[in-house]
């Protein structure tokens, strides 16, 4: 954690300088509380409460429900909507706020110029034909990275759209002509546009491209980040002409206002809060089995206060198109999973849990429990469920490129898309969600089921923690939690498996072996170069004692990987995977290690003590243990084009 001394603030403050400290990790009492335009503190906060964006503005007065912005424009108005003026100047490090419910936060200045705050706006310099030109006369420039933010919005789903024309550049043959301009675009810290180029898009320049995405705001504040990536021309028609463009920004609400009648928001507030109350005090009970399952569950579901939508039957019925098998993407210990699209184009998958299994019902409330309050780029994104009657449906994203467990073990097909690059993202991604889990995030909680099959890969590989059936609440006032066994053996770590005591290094140890896993492209548990050993994990410990851990990696990426690179993470995954929980690293600590901001120490361990790890199946009569090979355990909210059969079996 990163603090700011007293006297510092005096000083930048008093300073005529561009102070750029978006994007770190100070405390929230250390940051200055008032705003300068040059003293860039965006998102500067420790992000324990994601809604914060500076300390310096000020709190929201009531819900927004949309924002229209002419970006570096003045106010105009199309049709019935009014888009506010944009019109200050940029900078290196600018943090402006347009009003109390938006604002943006550029980084950057132009390379190879002399350049000054107003080239971070461009004006055409050619007639513009297409309609409603008045949003395009005028665009927002950044060299590096444009955040705009809207502050202030009710939760729920929202659509965006995204104005652009390229007027700067030219489609002559002229030098004007030869230049490219190449950004991407993240909404909600999610790449949605890579690569665009706007000319490209378009089919030539002055011309209107508008895309449009759907977002899901949970915390009050909706993000739309431009960032340069470093392709595209530089020089070309001269220096400076490069970066993001951005003409319009338009966000608007997927749902009704609610009245504006306080008498009638009191109501509803008082109501909602008794029932609340009264339903989670009934679902607590009837978890603890005080009912016997005979209260409804839609009943005791309902009380919950989340932040996730609620879905119609008939809609995730439309979606799925009935549930059609050609839809399936796998059957689960407790139900199918299914791949549907809606209305507004989303792509979702539907995990539909048996309405007979008890352990089902526990797995879903304790799922949508879970990850309903959690929001980080590595974890899966749940959109909302269904609990009509005795249907129990969870609505994910859908994850195009399957499981990490496909991806290493499936067809070939997909491991040729894992190079060096790419694990070492996934390792990293994976390290940044569980760190959340356990240390960032109001909620600290322990998975209990970190393995391969429950980490999923979005359509840039970017991996994301799914499946939060047997996840547990971390209570920091408890050193560990004592709990029935739960989880899939090779991945439990010995302290769990054996007595049931549950800490966050339970996760810790289980990364390892994934992480061991990712960088060797072998299975736990059924690697065994020989029958001297039980699992890769020995055979890494005997590499260790060898001095030979090069071995370890898979050896279908030849040479073309970075040694350094793979020597940190083997040493990482084996102090991760040490059989004492308190020698292993917390996830922060291993995110740094894995980063190289932090020396890895190598402990080594005696391979004999993991001999007995997978005979103990002596203690599981009262445990729910998957016993099942990986070929039968998948996760299954993602694209596949083979049926594969998951058989899972858990308890919270």
């Amino acid at each position: 954690m990163l603090t700011f001394a007293e006297h510092d603030h005096a000083y930048v403050f008093n300073q005529n300088i561009n102070i750029d400290l978006s994007y770190n990790k100070f405390s929230g009492n250390s940051v200055p509380t008032n705003c300068r335009e040059t003293f860039n503190v965006f998102r500067s906060v420790s992000r324990q409460n994601n809604s914060i964006l500076s300390n310096c503005l000020s709190p929201c007065s009531k819900d927004q429900y949309s924002l229209h912005l002419n970006c570096g424009g003045n106010q105009t108005t199309v049709g019935n909507i009014k888009y506010d003026a944009d019109e200050a100047s940029g900078g290196a490090a600018k943090f402006f706020q347009g009003s109390a419910n938006w604002g943006f936060s550029s980084t950057g200045d132009f390379a190879d110029v002399w350049s000054s705050d107003k080239d971070h706006i461009a004006n055409n310099i050619s007639v513009l034909r297409m309609n409603n030109s008045e949003l395009y006369r005028t665009a927002r420039l950044s060299p590096l990275s444009l955040t705009y933010y809207a502050r202030c919005l009710a939760n729920g789903n929202y659509t965006v759209k995204l104005h652009f024309a390229e007027i700067v550049l030219r489609d002559n043959r002229s030098y004007y002509g030869v230049g490219r301009r190449m950004f991407d675009v993240y909404i909600q810290e999610k790449r949605v546009l890579k690569d665009f180029d706007i000319k490209k898009e378009a089919q030539g320049v002055d011309k209107e491209v508008i895309k449009v995405f759907k977002a899901v705001v949970s915390v009050k504040t909706l993000e739309i980040r431009f960032q340069w990536a470093g392709k595209g021309t530089t020089n070309v028609p001269k220096s400076g002409v490069y970066g993001s463009l951005i003409s319009a920004i338009s966000v608007q609400s997927d749902f009704k206002r609610p009245d504006d009648s306080k008498t009638k928001i009191f109501i509803v507030i008082g109501v909602v809060s008794a029932l609340c109350l009264i339903f989670a005090t009934f679902g607590i009970l009837w978890l603890k089995g005080c009912f016997g399952g005979k209260t409804s569950r839609e009943e005791v579901l309902r009380g919950f206060d989340l932040q996730t939508g609620f879905f119609r039957f008939k809609q995730i019925k439309a979606a799925t198109n009935n549930f059609d098998a050609a839809n399936k993407l796998g059957e689960g210990g407790f139900g199918a999973v299914y791949k549907g699209e809606l209305l507004d184009g989303t792509i979702i998958a539907v995990k539909q849990l048996s309405s007979k299994s008890k352990q089902g019902n526990r797995e879903f409330v304790n799922e949508i429990g879970m990850i309903s309050a959690l929001q980080h780029p590595n974890l899966v994104k749940l959109y909302g469920c269904c609990i009509e009657g005795n249907q129990l449906l969870l609505v994910y994203e859908y994850m195009a490129n399957n499981s990490l467990a496909h991806t290493l073990f499936g067809p070939e097909e997909g491991l040729k898309k894992l190079d060096w690059h790419t694990r070492q993202k996934i390792c990293v991604g994976i390290a940044r969600g569980l760190a959340y889990l356990h240390e960032e995030s109001a909620l600290k909680i322990v998975h209990r089921d970190i393995k391969t099959n429950n980490i999923l890969l979005d359509e840039d590989l970017n991996p994301k923690i799914s499946d939060f059936g047997l996840a547990k609440l971390d209570e920091e006032e408890k050193t560990h939690i004592s709990t029935r066994v739960a989880g899939t053996i090779g991945y439990m770590a010995p302290e769990y498996a054996l007595w049931g005591y549950l800490t966050d290094k339970a996760d810790v140890y289980s990364f390892g072996v994934v992480a061991l896993e990712l960088l060797s492209g072998k299975n736990n548990i059924k690697y065994r170069p020989n029958e001297n050993f039980v699992c890769l994990l020995d055979w890494a410990l005997v590499l260790q004692q060898k001095g030979n851990l090069m071995e370890l990696v898979d050896p279908k990426l030849g040479s073309q990987f970075n040694k350094e690179e793979a020597i940190r993470m083997i040493k990482v995954a084996l102090l991760c995977a040490n059989p004492s929980p308190a020698l292993r690293p917390t996830m922060s600590a291993v995110v740094s290690m894995l980063e190289g901001q932090t020396i890895v120490h190598e402990v080594k361990i005696n391979p004999s003590i993991y001999g007995d790890e997978l005979g103990f199946k002596a203690f599981t009569e009262d445990s729910d243990i998957d016993h099942s090979s990986y070929d039968e355990t998948r996760s299954l909210i993602y694209s596949s084009n083979e049926k594969w059969t998951a058989s899972t079996s858990s308890s919270v």
